[in-house]
């Protein structure tokens, strides 16, 4: 299955709008996506002590999802030229290799005028240093406030078919990978063989 991170624990706010509107798009391709939104993460079970120890049994419900997930999509805002503390401080807690090593990812940035480019551009450091697959057709949404109706619906043309190209982008992607045996679940295969 494939996940929408909403990247960022700001209760209603427009990344997990972005996430629900993107969630429809892969309903109206066939294929079931689940949200996990970090206003809904267990943040106060993390503790400094933990980093590369065994975490509390709700933090490891999401680490499962993250490391058995077939493709994660990122909605990430812009919040002070980056990602959001939260989003990072999440991923800071991600198991390396299995959190990251040849798992597909897709981005959406939202912000004001460069619609989230930093962060998405500060993602894409993070993954690729970490040997994830980076799908190349990211969706920058630039003042993102104007194009969500009250419904939080997308109103503008461009965006939502910009958002419906890369998901049929990204199945393909996804899709390409696992065929060639090139995604994070065939390398898992291969590590537990050794």
């Amino acid at each position: 299955m494939k996940y929408i991170l909403v990247g960022t624990n700001r209760p209603q706010s427009n990344s997990r709008k972005i996430a629900e509107a993107i969630q429809k798009i892969y309903d109206h391709l066939d294929e079931k996506v689940e949200i996990l939104d970090l206003k809904d993460f267990p943040f106060h079970e993390l503790k400094g002590e933990l980093y590369g120890k065994v975490l509390p049994e709700n933090v490891m419900e999401w680490m499962r999802k993250i490391n058995e997930s077939e493709g994660l999509i990122v909605v990430v805002p812009e919040y002070n030229g980056s990602m959001p503390g939260a989003l990072k401080y999440f991923i800071d807690f991600w198991s390396y290799p299995e959190s990251f090593e040849h798992r597909p990812i897709c981005m959406v940035g939202l912000g004001g005028m460069f619609g989230g480019l930093r962060p998405v551009e500060h993602l894409q450091q993070i993954f690729g240093y970490r040997n994830s697959f980076v799908f190349p057709d990211r969706v920058f949404m630039q003042n993102v406030w104007k194009i969500i109706n009250a419904q939080g619906e997308i109103t503008e043309k461009i965006s939502m078919d910009l958002l419906m190209a890369q998901a049929k982008g990204f199945q393909a992607f996804c899709r390409a990978l696992h065929t060639e045996k090139l995604d994070s679940y065939h390398l898992s295969l291969t590590r537990n063989k050794k």
